[in-house]
């Protein structure tokens, strides 16, 4: 996401500059060996029949999970080791959560690298008290900040040594579960170039200052108050939000969001681990835990498979069939099968960048078609083989109604190339009614290596099938064809971020029919019922410039289905579009980077 540097956070323009993508790959440790032999009674002699022994619950989380008191001795120095590692390691191997217990914590500064998650083990962020910062910076790439990805913070409270704590991120890098005692700055030293970002239950006593970010969503959250903005800033459900005045400022504020259910986190209760999952919302607003202990319930450790790199998809499956949910510990995990969740209620959560990767062209992730499902915190990366899909969600057909009880899907990121060669037909797939995508990078590599306009084919980002399903914070990237193609009824969209793809060689490989380009954002024609809030498309079609896009949103022209807050942008005049949503909107033209809007659809 292309940003222009500024002499002054109060005057904040932007021009591109191509970003940078993910890595991560290799498979470790081998996981021991889990069948045991048992013998039943038999009134006659028989050979022993070996059967699967039940696989252990709990455990410990590993090496790549470092667990911090405030007893700890040398924590400072342990950060700094690990920031040492993961600074500039986009398309490393190395995965890391770092945690704390509740307590309080003076005088540190953890600086997040790439893959690394840092969160607090209370059950309310207030728990854990940082008097110090947790710093996302771009030194590493000269004051840009556009590659800071695969990073989180939760659970924490933080006091900042300045006041203000700088968290400078571009996609896939949550800010949830967090209290601020002071200000928020999304920028980078100097105020180069930006490109984010997500926060959602979070307080921030102070002011955030995006500056450079050329575009933000905020959820259920508490803000002391908005700096500026420069292209898309949404806002559903946040205290001391600003007021709608999109596109001047380009503001976008809902009082509420819909539905929303946030995502499981671990904590300890006592000395025992335990996974909280909190309750669904409805007209949300606000943080979940302002007012205390967060409503939820939660499951014991003992009640996961906590797994480790080099296990099986078998053994997963294995675990899951035997009624125990899923915590990935930090690690690249290779799949030669789908992950099958058939269970109402499981949970499969990853910590620390927990990565899969399909290496037969399987799906990584399939679920049934039933309640309750949560998948949280992992990353998908797409194998050599093409896959069809990489993440489905329900199974083809599926129809039951969850709308007591969703599925969510939140912070599950996915990447196609950049770290190798890796092919997908379709990214994710919603098919289960009342689905809730919260927060997701669906990412089609433009840089990296395994990169180029078949090297990496994948045509469809997030195709969504099923009836009432939600997205918010939905950033969706670089796909040969469609990035987002909605199927199912009464869909709704909160916060949408996209650019097409840089690489298209011409306009013939871009050619959809009679019309110039796939639309970043297509609603299917038989389509009668769907609202989107705060949607953006960008074209920066570097290889060649002369490519006409025609529209970045496509859709039935009817009266159900509602548009508002729309954009489109050529980065600095490589490419353009002709119109914002199918035929309306002014076309982008020049060099200027300058926005075209549409306030309201039709």
């Amino acid at each position: 996401m292309p940003h222009l540097p500024t002499d002054s956070p109060d005057s904040v323009r932007s021009l591109p500059a191509r970003r940078s993508v993910l890595g991560a790959m290799a498979a470790t440790a081998a996981a021991p060996a889990l069948l045991g032999l048992s013998s039943p009674a038999s009134a006659a002699p028989a050979a022993p029949v070996a059967q699967p022994r039940a696989l252990p619950g709990g455990g410990d989380l590993g090496p790549n999970v470092i667990v911090f008191a405030p007893s700890t001795s040398g924590i400072q120095a342990k950060l700094d080791e690990v920031f040492r590692q993961q600074e500039s390691a986009q398309f490393g191997t190395g995965r890391y959560a770092l945690l704390f217990k509740p307590g309080t914590y003076n005088g540190l500064n953890a600086q997040l690298g790439f893959y690394t998650s840092i969160a607090g083990l209370g059950l309310s962020p207030d728990d854990t008290a940082i008097n110090g910062d947790v710093t996302v910076d771009a030194g590493w790439f000269n004051g840009n900040a556009t590659q800071n990805f695969w990073r989180s913070a939760e659970n924490l409270a933080l006091t900042p040594v300045s006041g203000t704590n700088r968290w400078a991120v571009a996609q896939a890098a949550p800010f949830r579960r967090m209290h601020v005692r002071g200000g928020l700055n999304l920028a980078p030293t100097g105020y180069g170039w930006a490109s984010g970002g997500y926060i959602a239950d979070s307080r921030i006593d102070g002011s955030v200052g995006p500056y450079s970010q050329q575009q933000w969503y905020t959820r259920d959250s508490s803000v002391g108050g908005w700096a500026n903005a420069v292209w898309n800033m949404v806002f559903s459900g946040v205290q001391g939000a600003p007021a709608q005045s999109f596109p001047n400022p380009p503001y976008t504020t809902l009082d509420t969001t819909p539905v929303s259910r946030e995502k499981p986190f671990l904590y300890l209760n006592g000395s025992e681990y335990r996974v909280f999952l909190p309750e669904r919302r409805t007209n949300a607003r606000g943080t979940t835990w302002g007012s205390g202990t967060p409503r939820g319930t939660s499951l014991p450790l003992t009640q996961f498979y906590v797994a480790k790199p080099g296990v099986t998809a078998a053994t997963l499956n294995a675990a899951l069939t035997q009624g125990l949910h899923l915590l990935l510990t930090p690690g690249i995990y290779h799949l030669d099968q789908p992950i099958q969740v058939n269970r109402a209620g499981t949970v499969v959560l990853g910590l620390g960048y927990a990565t899969l990767i399909p290496d037969n062209g399987v799906t990584a992730l399939r679920t049934a078609d039933v309640d309750g499902v949560r998948l949280a915190g992992f990353l998908i990366d797409a194998g050599p083989v093409n896959s069809s899909t990489l993440l489905e969600v329900g199974p083809t057909g599926a129809s039951a109604s969850h709308s007591a009880n969703p599925t969510t899907v939140q912070d599950v990121f996915i990447r196609i190339g950049g770290a190798g060669a890796g092919k997908a037909t379709t990214s994710m797939v919603i098919n289960s009614r009342d689905t809730i995508i919260d927060h997701t990078w669906v990412w089609r590599a433009d840089h990296g290596t395994g990169v180029g306009w078949e090297t990496n084919r994948a045509d469809y980002g997030i195709r969504v099938n099923g009836d009432d399903v939600l997205a918010t914070g939905l950033f969706v990237e670089h796909f040969n064809k469609y990035d987002v193609q909605w199927y199912g009824q009464r869909g709704r969209t909160i916060f949408f971020q996209n650019e097409k793809a840089y690489d298209a060689p011409n306009q013939a490989a871009i050619q959809n029919g009679n019309v110039k380009g796939y639309a970043a954002y297509k609603v299917a024609d038989s389509v009668t019922t769907h609202e989107g809030w705060g949607l953006g498309s960008y074209c920066y079609y570097n290889v060649d410039p002369t490519i006409v896009q025609h529209n970045g949103f496509a859709a039935p022209n009817t009266p159900g289905v509602k548009f508002h807050d729309l954009l489109v942008v050529s980065l600095g005049g490589q490419g353009q579009y002709e119109h914002v949503v199918n035929e309306t909107g002014a076309p982008t033209s020049g060099t200027s980077t300058v926005p075209s809007t549409v306030v309201s659809y039709p």
